[in-house]
């Protein structure tokens, strides 16, 4: 058990089950929590010390995430471990439930704002433009992190999710989860866009959470070669749809245990969220 980790990304909530990809209702994601005792629980026995929560998703009805997100700020106004994450929408039919997520920016212990195109829309949609406008706004004043997921092909692809850091990252603090999410993420970043970006002045970090096997190894290299990045990378264990010591071991394999070690598995975290 790893003592003193900060988790910058992990859920709670959960959904109803799903008939995903036309086969029977079913809930992959066996360690969700609906309570903060449960998640409390999870902290002490993982020795995790901090950890951003966010409203779990993923059944494509965005009104569940949403539902949790009151959920997240209570956690994080009950336990001094816990920052909280608010899941926001750039979708007009949801811009009701996005103001009324908004309206929380300024709780104690929030954060970071969530966006993910899982659920609809992509950063080139002129019809998002009024909504994502509306969240990195807010996120600008309140001085928030915005959590963009990322995985290849379609609206959650890099080439997409990247236009958000090209147009909003000289002023906002974007958060890339999951590194690309796969393997043309993993190198169309690592090449040289992730690098690319925090030269011109970007305010990007991410996470390596689902990452494939060479990718975390391949950018603690890069990050030695190039002598920049080792401030942009933060350990999230994603719980419950990625593995806590799965994903430590992996990052701390490839981060050693000197100085980028303590910048992704504390330092970046206190830096973000405090």
């Amino acid at each position: 058990m790893a003592h003193g980790i900060h988790d910058a990304h992990r859920h709670l909530g959960v959904m109803p089950a799903y008939p995903f990809y036309g086969g029977p209702p079913v809930r992959p994601d066996v360690t969700a929590r609906a309570t903060i005792d449960e998640l409390l629980s999870d902290l002490d026995s993982e020795g995790t010390e901090r950890a951003l929560v966010i409203p779990n998703y993923g059944v494509p009805d965005p009104g569940i995430a949403f539902s949790f997100n009151e959920l997240c700020v209570e956690a994080a106004s009950r336990d001094e471990r816990i920052r909280a994450g608010l899941w926001v929408s750039p979708l007009a039919r949801d811009k009701e439930r996005t103001e009324a997520a908004l309206a929380l920016a300024g709780e104690p212990g929030v954060r970071a704002l969530k966006l993910s195109f899982l659920l609809g829309g992509r950063a080139s949609d002129p019809d998002c433009r009024p909504g994502l406008d509306r969240i990195f706004e807010v996120a600008r004043a309140h001085d928030l992190v915005v959590h963009v997921h990322t995985s290849p092909g379609a609206a959650s692809d890099i080439d997409e999710v990247g236009k958000l850091v090209d147009t909003y990252g000289d002023r906002v603090t974007v958060h890339l989860v999951h590194f690309g999410g796969g393997m043309s993420g993993h190198i169309k970043l690592v090449s040289h866009r992730f690098f690319d970006w925090i030269e011109a002045g970007k305010r990007v970090y991410t996470d390596l959470s689902w990452a494939i096997g060479f990718a975390p190894r391949w950018l603690a290299h890069e990050i030695d070669r190039r002598g920049i990045g080792h401030d942009r990378i933060l350990f999230a264990s994603d719980q419950p749809w990625g593995d806590h010591e799965g994903e430590y071991a992996r990052l701390r394999a490839a981060t050693g245990d000197g100085e980028l070690a303590d910048l992704v598995f504390r330092g970046t975290f206190e830096k973000l969220y405090g």
